[in-house]
């Protein structure tokens, strides 16, 4: 069977990361989102997979060539203008040959488990169309779901208002037939007028997932992806060309890439992850859920909290990074502080595509854009947005005058 990854949307709501890279290639527990899915994939059997690009697509198709050689066929098909999910599934309407159905994914899910294998397995059961569905923390934001007994969706509610309210979401994954692409075309290139004709002439049969999942909606969820993927984990993975120095300290689950750098007296409290190339310095503290790209440094006595750090980032000594997401090409001057909590404990809020966003969250630091620079002595408060590229000076408390 071959699949589809839609990875050509804007992703406005994940900004300020977006502004800069497509859904996909944000990164979690060290890997991008695109490759935890390719992974899934290629462990249920299927090496055949076309990916739509569209928003940032440079780093996608780059993407794409680091997995010639892994044993997977992987190519991509352009969506030029933003027209939406139909128009994106209709760009691989040529490679999927008559009779035959495929599987299509959404590029920004996260699962720990392979929903990928449990919905074939749903598809072989049910010998025709298949949606896979879950329960979300909340359902308001996603397409509701209804079944009768026999687990046929009858009804879907693309956005819900007031207690219109299923238990049930779909999960961005599906297995589709050839001649849902004539469903599409008959219905204006709509993805959920398509699927609710699909519902009521052939019939669309609800795959159960009933493990961890989520959309990645927006930056804060990050951290939600992260440690979903952390939580999985069951072996420590540390590479033979890691050194360590003395009395360093390593407990709990910990993935540590080829060539990092771990000087003395550093802590890491696992799950963590530390990708190739990393220097860590001395004494400084990783604990749980912190994920660091690849090339990517730690001066003295920094601590890191449950926080994404991407590749080639900076982040200078006796510096305090916590519940916050950095981007790529970073540099954080010593001293600098991401404060994560209002002193009443109330919850933050987030000032989000010009809304304030109530995160329901007590711990949440700042979202931090690529190419960043944040000068030493800094204080960020709790739920800041940095736009990629800012440079914020030095905060000095006697200035030389």
């Amino acid at each position: 069977m071959k699949a589809v990854i839609l990875a050509a949307g804007k992703g406005d709501n994940l900004r300020p990361f977006t502004d800069t890279r497509p859904n996909p290639m944000i990164s979690v527990a060290g890997k991008y989102l695109f490759d935890h899915s390719l992974d899934l994939l290629q462990k249920a059997g299927i090496n055949d997979i076309f990916v739509v690009v569209g928003h940032q697509k440079e780093k996608l198709i780059e993407q794409v060539g680091e997995h010639v050689h892994n044993g997977l066929n992987l190519q991509y098909v352009e969506q030029k203008r933003a027209g939406g999910i139909g128009d994106a599934v209709l760009k691989v309407k040529d490679k999927i040959l008559p009779g035959e159905y495929f599987l299509l994914i959404y590029g920004d899910i996260v699962t720990a488990e392979n929903i990928f294998t449990k919905t074939q397995q749903s598809f072989h059961a049910f010998k025709g169309p298949v949606a896979s569905i879950c329960l979300p923390p909340s359902n308001e934001m996603f397409g509701n779901v209804f079944l009768n007994a026999n687990m046929n969706i009858t009804k879907i509610i693309e956005k819900p208002k007031g207690d219109n309210l299923g238990n049930y979401v779909l999960s961005g994954v599906y297995i589709l037939p050839e001649s849902f692409f004539g469903l599409l075309e008959k219905n204006g290139r709509s993805m959920e007028k398509a699927i609710k004709a699909l519902v009521k002439d052939e019939g669309l049969r609800a795959s159960m997932w009933e493990d961890e999942w989520m959309d990645v909606v927006y930056p804060w969820e990050i951290l939600r992806a992260n440690k979903i993927i952390m939580d999985s984990w069951e072996h420590s993975k540390i590479s033979k060309t890691v050194t360590l120095e003395a009395n360093v300290t390593v407990s709990g689950t910990v993935h540590i890439e080829d060539d990092v750098i771990i000087k003395a007296g550093a802590v890491l409290e696992g799950p963590c992850s530390i990708g190739k190339g990393c220097y860590i310095g001395n004494n400084s503290l990783l604990r749980s859920y912190t994920a660091l790209g690849d090339n990517c440094s730690v001066g003295y006595g920094v601590e890191l909290k449950n926080c994404v750090v991407q590749k080639n980032s900076h982040i200078g000594r006796l510096s305090f990074i916590g519940d916050s997401v950095l981007g790529e090409n970073v540099d954080i001057g010593a001293g600098t502080m991401t404060v994560n909590r209002q002193l009443d404990w109330s919850t933050i809020k987030v000032k989000h595509q010009k809304k304030v966003k109530d995160t329901g969250i007590l711990k949440l630091g700042a979202f931090i854009g690529d190419d960043v620079v944040i000068g030493a002595g800094n204080s960020i408060e709790p739920g800041t947005i940095v736009p990629p590229g800012k440079v914020l000076p030095a905060h000095y408390s006697v200035p030389n005058k």
